[in-house]
């Protein structure tokens, strides 16, 4: 009586456990198509990015640092054209606008730009991060959960329902691994890319508060 208990209790368990996981199938082919639809949108951002930012960089950081140290022209002049990103003159623009700031507050706003301009990039690789890491999980909980149905139907001779539920696994395992791929690639990019500009920006910057601070000392 008691080993029967037990049984009882088990296969109860097992088939809790089995409609948990059979429920799962549907939002996990929700999310992997949301995941796909992410990875798109961030791949033709990249592209945008690409014709609209990137090709447009022309800044050369010898000679924008010199054309600081030697100021021939304007602060201002030198920074409209120096070929950098219109988000890092807006920046830089607005540093070279406090001549009314002490030094030590000009510091303070140029720490505070950086990090929004830092943060600003981060958010935008930190999605692609996040696909990258989630898109190969949910394919693999796509690639488990049909086979569940499908060796049930092998064992009752239903070939039409285990090729079914082999075609849902592979269709998802293909899904994950290609967001996954792509995300990891538009990461890459962008990483590269954001270090160059925030290596840049900060470089320049730096010379922009020496150059005003020996305005204030002339």
């Amino acid at each position: 009586m008691l080993g029967e208990h037990r049984m009882f209790t088990s296969q109860n368990l097992t088939d809790l456990l089995r409609a948990i996981s059979s429920s799962l199938q549907s939002p996990v082919i929700v999310i992997l198509l949301l995941i796909g639809a992410v990875t798109i949108i961030m791949l033709g951002t990249l592209i945008s990015e690409l014709f609209t930012e990137r090709l447009h960089m022309k800044a050369q950081l010898p000679e924008l640092l010199n054309a600081l140290q030697k100021r021939e022209s304007s602060i201002d002049e030198i920074i409209h054209k120096s070929g950098l990103l219109a988000r890092q003159k807006r920046a830089l623009l607005t540093i070279a606008a406090q001549k009314e700031l002490t030094a030590l507050k000009r510091e303070a706003l140029a720490f505070e730009l950086m990090f929004e301009e830092r943060s600003c990039y981060d958010l935008r690789v930190k999605i692609t991060d996040l696909v990258m890491r989630l898109a190969p999980m949910f394919g693999l909980l796509g690639t488990l959960i049909p086979l569940g149905p499908g060796i049930i139907a092998l064992g009752r001779g239903d070939t039409y329902t285990l090729s079914l539920s082999l075609l849902t696994a592979f269709d998802t395992t293909v899904a994950g691994l290609l967001a996954a791929a792509l995300a990891t690639v538009i990461s890459t990019v962008r990483k590269r890319w954001y270090l160059k500009y925030m290596t840049l920006l900060e470089a320049v910057t730096e010379s922009l508060l020496e150059a005003m601070t020996e305005d204030e000392t002339i």
